[in-house]
């Protein structure tokens, strides 16, 4: 299984997403920067600026429109919040 993970906004954001990629790795997924060979994506979301919510959708859009064949799709950050 293979798991990418786009991190969007603050250095915050960045923290969490090591922390993410650690446990994922830690669960046996190998790690890709290519979404489209991915098993699982998550994306981290920033929502502080109406510019960082609007990033944040486009960017979730696109993964799933671009997403491989059963592939799962995870929002963390804090436009889910």
């Amino acid at each position: 299984m293979k798991a990418c993970l786009i991190s969007l906004g603050c250095p915050k954001n960045l923290t969490d997403a090591e922390v993410i990629l650690g446990d994922l790795s830690l669960k046996g997924y190998s790690l890709t920067n290519d979404e489209k060979e991915a098993d699982v994506i998550v994306v981290n979301t920033c929502a502080f600026l109406q510019s960082a919510r609007d990033e944040s959708i486009a960017t979730i859009k696109g993964v799933i429109d671009n997403k491989k064949d059963g592939a799962k799709v995870f929002v963390s950050g804090c436009l889910p919040e």
